[in-house]
């Protein structure tokens, strides 16, 4: 895709396609990827950006969105979920993370992901909003930079897999970091492909793998480390503070945490994101330098 085309097509209006599900990969024990076909050649779009859902199309659904408008008293929205794929692949992938309902903790039960992810959609058709979004390299990303760090965690590693495989599949001049956070081994999205960009791109494609509760300790080497992503690890991994692009995407604090602090007066406990932008501003990363993406 030129330059030209890629500015065009990000310009334009999201449009609604109806698609078949082809198939739905079970990534994790509660993450899924849907392929997507949209009847012959995919749409433009550019890798990192993002589709909409609505809910209200899925009959199974129709109780529970009655529900919980009633308790929010407002429509349930549209839900966005990252492009997995790359606009050269045949497919349009999403990766869909089924969201927890903790009582006391989230205020709501989720909506739509349990039933993308355990609906056994394959072969079904269903409506699609799309594309949308900024988080994506910019036309002239090698002249920006020689080092994309793509910093995600958990299901945040979504867009930026589409990103990476799009620029290599292109041949952009950047080398990549991509430090990936997860739980345990287990929860690790993508990681056999990750492993295989790694080994087919080896002077190009860098992935570390951080784990917060895996308990194997064999699972743990040079590039598997324990623990959450520290600022040791980025001065580490990122030496070109001055000059390198940094996508990062993950959880971060949601509205609810927000309101629930200030009527408990107690500050709200900070995420991924509030804490790795707080270490890469300690390394002097400027923020025209981070493009971001959160969730919660």
């Amino acid at each position: 895709m030129s330059a030209v085309e890629a500015t065009s097509s990000r310009s334009r209006k999201p449009v609604e396609y109806e698609v078949t599900v082809t198939q739905v990969r079970m990534d994790t024990h509660d993450t899924a990827t849907l392929f997507l076909d949209f009847g012959g050649p995919p749409p433009e779009y550019k890798a990192g950006q993002f589709l909409n859902i609505d809910p209200h199309q899925f009959p199974a659904l129709g109780r529970l969105a009655a529900y919980l408008q009633e308790q929010k008293g407002r429509k349930e929205p549209q839900r966005s979920y990252s492009l997995a794929s790359a606009p050269h692949e045949p497919l349009v992938a999403i990766t869909v993370k089924d969201e927890d309902f903790i009582p006391g903790l989230t205020r709501y039960p989720p909506l739509l992901s349990p039933f993308l992810v355990h609906g056994r959609l394959t072969g079904a058709r269903l409506k699609v909003l799309g594309f949308m979004g900024p988080y994506v390299l910019p036309d002239d990303v090698d002249e920006r930079t020689g080092h994309i760090v793509h910093l995600v965690a958990g299901s945040g590693a979504v867009p930026n897999f589409g990103i990476l495989k799009d620029a290599l599949h292109r041949g952009l001049k950047p080398r990549h970091t991509f430090i990936f956070s997860s739980k345990t081994w287990g929860d690790v999205l993508y990681g056999e492909e990750l492993a295989a960009l790694e080994r087919a791109h080896p002077d190009r494609v860098r992935v570390v793998h951080t784990l917060t509760r895996e308990t194997d300790e064999s699972r743990y080497a040079p590039n598997v480390r324990k623990g959450r992503v520290g600022q040791a690890l980025l001065e580490e991994l990122i030496p070109d503070r001055d000059t390198c692009l940094v996508y990062a995407c993950g959880p971060a604090i949601t509205p609810w945490d927000r309101r629930k602090a200030l009527e408990t007066r107690t500050p709200a406990t900070p995420r991924f994101m509030e804490t790795v932008l707080g270490h890469l501003h300690a390394l002097g990363i400027s923020d025209k330098r981070i493009k971001r993406e959160t969730y919660g």
